[in-house]
């Protein structure tokens, strides 16, 4: 396979995925994006790197306006799709970048692919933490149900994706379980490669006083734990707007796990 820009679907277990290929000969990076975002939110970090590099993205099951639908989005099928998704562009080594749940999604690809991950960067995700109880799990699917005239207005955008709220309800409870430090912990002592952590210092939409800051504060037992992880950069942006605004410290956080020059 030539490594000639390319742009199409991606077949995976009973669905398909949108995925551009910028190819080229650079070092692959994979991009991998927030729960229901989509690959665009990457547009600043790609041209900060610039052309020396080849940048794979692609949408989630049911995220942007063509990957399909599923009958499976759990948290292990997103995991599994970045293999297919590499396999299907005959990359074998990239390095992982993910934003928020993205974010998740690195580490644990990261931690199970020594021998093909890079290295890793999580922007504003991939923090142990234990966030979710049952009043938590009550109070996200109430907010995903208040939400559904809202999300059907905007699903033909691509902003919003084709799943029903109860869907997308489960996926951010599922989301709480394996950010626990129990589950998470392990996961990121696990990881062998170079890894970095860009962070953000405001509160993201939804989250309540300080509360995103306990939750960033857990990265420091992790970074004493395994000298392979380093908080590269605390921006100044929120949550929602680091890719907007701060996508120069994640391009420098990727440049560093690749040991590339600034």
């Amino acid at each position: 396979m030539t490594n000639a820009q390319w742009t199409g679907m991606v077949p995976v277990d009973d669905t398909a995925l949108t995925v551009t290929d910028t190819g080229g000969a650079g070092t692959p990076v994979i991009y991998l994006n927030g729960q229901f975002a989509t690959q665009g939110y990457w547009r600043h970090t790609i041209a900060e790197l610039g052309p020396d590099w080849r940048h794979v993205t692609y949408d989630m099951r049911a995220r942007g306006r063509k990957s399909g639908r599923s009958a499976d989005y759990s948290f292990e099928t997103m995991v599994t799709d970045v293999d297919a998704v590499l396999a299907a562009r005959d990359v074998d080594r990239a390095v992982v970048v993910g934003w928020s749940y993205g974010a998740f999604v690195a580490a644990h690809w990261a931690g199970r692919n020594p021998e093909r991950a890079l290295g890793a960067v999580m922007v504003e995700g991939a923090q142990p933490y234990d966030w979710l109880d049952d009043a938590m799990e009550q109070r996200i699917r109430k907010q995903f149900k208040r939400f559904r005239p809202l999300m059907a207005l905007m699903r033909p955008t691509g902003l919003t994706p084709r799943m029903t709220v109860d869907e997308m309800a489960e996926c951010n409870i599922e989301l709480g379980r394996i950010a626990r430090e129990s589950a998470m912990g392990p996961v990121l002592d696990a990881i062998t490669v170079p890894a970095r952590y860009v962070v953000a210092s405001g509160s993201s939409l939804g989250s309540k006083g300080d509360e995103q800051e306990r939750i960033r504060a857990s990265l420091q037992a992790v970074t004493e734990r395994n000298p392979n992880i380093k908080i590269s950069a605390k921006v100044a942006s929120n949550h929602d707007m680091i890719l907007k605004k701060d996508f120069a410290a994640v391009a420098k956080a990727v440049r560093d796990v690749a040991g590339s020059p600034a």
